[in-house]
């Protein structure tokens, strides 16, 4: 019966490879491991050393405590904001940093994108009018006020 911690353990190393295009041979071959043994570690039977898990980890690219952490988040987005942010310089993080914390604290103002409001109908079925009385009852300047809308001829 395979352990639970080393079943979750191969899945996250086999998603990790799958995600960064490596086949196995590749993995095996940049980390130093054969591919038996690596095929053991995928399906949760190898009993890893902690070094042999560092030696994956830094093929990978991927930080050994997180291979470790049971609810590391591995998503193509996180690993992708993980490699944007590798290898940068202590400023450049202070400023990716704060940039993420206006954007997550709420303090950081809406996109203009994120304040509008589309409305989708049949001709003649209210939208301008209805747009119009929105943009009066919510203090902004409707768009058709401030730029002349393109007419479609269908």
């Amino acid at each position: 019966m395979t352990d639970p911690f080393l079943a979750l353990l191969g899945e996250r190393i086999r998603a990790l490879r799958a995600q960064q295009g490596h086949t196995r041979k590749s993995l095996a071959a940049a980390s130093g491991l054969s591919e038996r043994h690596l095929a053991n570690l995928e399906l949760g039977t190898g009993n890893a050393s902690i070094l042999v898990l560092q030696q994956v980890a830094k093929a990978l690219r991927y930080p050994l405590a997180e291979l470790l952490e049971p609810g590391a988040n591995n998503s193509p987005q996180s690993a992708a904001i993980r490699s944007l942010l590798a290898n940068r310089s202590e400023a450049e993080l202070r400023a990716a940093h704060t940039a993420l914390e206006a954007l997550f604290a709420g303090n950081a103002a809406p996109s203009d994108r994120m304040s509008r409001i589309a409305l989708i109908g049949l001709r003649g079925a209210g939208k301008s009018t209805l747009g119009r009385r929105l943009a009066d009852s919510s203090a902004r300047q409707s768009p058709d006020r401030t730029r002349p809308t393109r007419k479609r001829s269908w």
